[in-house]
């Protein structure tokens, strides 16, 4: 039967004889026919009727419920978004329920940075970090807020966070120098309840294989051309801060290295030893490295007394020649350690003079040269004010190889 394509009123007469109007008609498949007393109560079931299959025909259904018209809005537009997820608005209501928690304070970045860096700099104060690490964090933070300007702490996300982290196609090492700051500040900004969690804490480190022996240093022959030169410069004004770096492994660096921070009356020629206290010393720990005697020979012929660790304008001169013989930061302390173990065989007292662990200097350093290399390299002196004989061969005298003779002894 075909359906007819409205509902329609009309007069219909019951077996009882009484006249009724009569509502007839098809919908979603289904003919519906109501009888009612009067045309205005079958006229209104009429209009209902027809906007029920008009919302049939358009996929809307008419169901009862305490949402509002706007909760009805949003539920809608959510079954949208779903649709296609192999999930349920349940689950993703549960998942929102277990994981997120709101911040007690959505706090700008901006002013998030201000204080973490207020909180870094009262540390710096108090001799906890270094300058160079508080302004490694300035500046990392404030390339993070040029990123996300204008953002909230909470609405970073792993994914631009990760688009942050590779900005500029960094090395691997300065990438995990940079996830270290920003996890740390966000660190600060979870403890403080402005974010709900860490999302670095799902950025996983990059991997660095590093293979042994990698540090690049001088060979003898190359420290003995630089060093030749540099006594030539200026005259010689640059050579305590070159014999200290090359001939006792002193970190560089100016106006923050140990080199700088060290003190004339550190260097005690007749003892024999420099002596880097704590606050000189990168990491901290206080050390002392044993003078040479070829680094004895170029002290006495250029005392500090006379002439500057650290002379002035030092970067700027230093540009003069740095291409030149290749100058690059650790270049003269890789070489005093690699010279070092292969002079003395000792990783142990060669961790302790250079303040760093036994693993590294055994993974970097360890064969890295030749003993007749190290001898000629322990036997590098100034053409000022010295005897032309090579100097005595002095251990240094490891701590382990004392304890060892003592108990032979006994």
């Amino acid at each position: 039967m075909e359906q007819v394509p409205s509902f329609v009123i009309s007069e219909y007469t019951n077996p009882s004889g009484e006249i009724v109007f009569r509502v007839s008609g098809w919908s979603d498949g289904k003919r519906i026919r109501k009888n009612f007393a009067t045309r205005a109560d079958a006229e209104a079931e009429r209009q209902v009727l027809e906007i029920q299959r008009l919302q049939a025909d358009a996929g809307i259904r008419v169901a009862a419920t305490r949402l509002t018209a706007e909760q009805l809005k949003e539920a809608e537009a959510v079954f949208c978004r779903l649709e296609g997820q192999p999930q349920s608005l349940s689950f993703w209501v549960d998942f929102a329920l277990a994981n997120y928690r709101q911040p007690q304070n959505q706090k700008m970045l901006t002013e998030a940075v201000a204080e973490y860096v207020g909180a870094k700099t009262h540390e710096f104060e108090q001799k906890q970090i270094s300058l160079q690490q508080l302004a490694r964090i300035r500046w990392d933070l404030k390339r993070l807020q040029e990123h996300f300007c204008g953002r909230r702490v909470a609405d970073l996300t792993v994914s631009g966070l990760v688009s942050f982290l590779e900005t500029g196609r960094p090395a691997l090492k300065t990438y995990n120098n940079r996830r270290g700051i920003v996890s740390t500040f966000l660190k600060f900004c979870y403890l403080r309840s402005w974010i709900a969690e860490n999302p670095v804490q799902r950025i996983p480190h990059q991997r660095i294989r590093r293979l042994r022996g990698s540090a690049q240093t001088f060979t003898a022959a190359q420290a003995r051309e630089f060093m030749e030169f540099i006594e030539k410069l200026d005259g010689g004004r640059f050579v305590p801060y070159y014999a200290l770096c090359l001939f006792a492994g002193i970190r560089p660096g100016v106006p923050d290295g140990e080199i700088s921070k060290l003190r004339p009356d550190a260097v005690n020629l007749d003892a024999g030893m420099i002596n880097i206290s704590a606050e000189v010393s990168k990491v901290r720990e206080p050390r002392q490295v044993t003078i040479q005697p070829n680094l004895a020979g170029w002290l006495r012929a250029y005392p500090l007394e006379k002439f500057p660790i650290v002379v002035g304008d030092f970067k700027k001169r230093r540009e003069r020649f740095a291409k030149r013989f290749n100058l690059t930061h650790d270049i003269m302390r890789h070489t005093f350690i690699s010279m070092f173990v292969a002079k003395f065989r000792s990783i142990g007292e060669a961790a302790i003079q250079a303040g760093n662990s036994e693993s590294i200097i055994r993974r970097h350093y360890l064969n890295l040269k030749s003993a007749e290399d190290a001898q000629e390299f322990w036997g590098i002196l100034p053409q000022r004010g010295i005897p032309q004989a090579a100097p005595c061969e002095v251990l240094p005298a490891p701590t382990f190889l004392g304890v060892r003779r003592a108990k032979s002894a006994a």
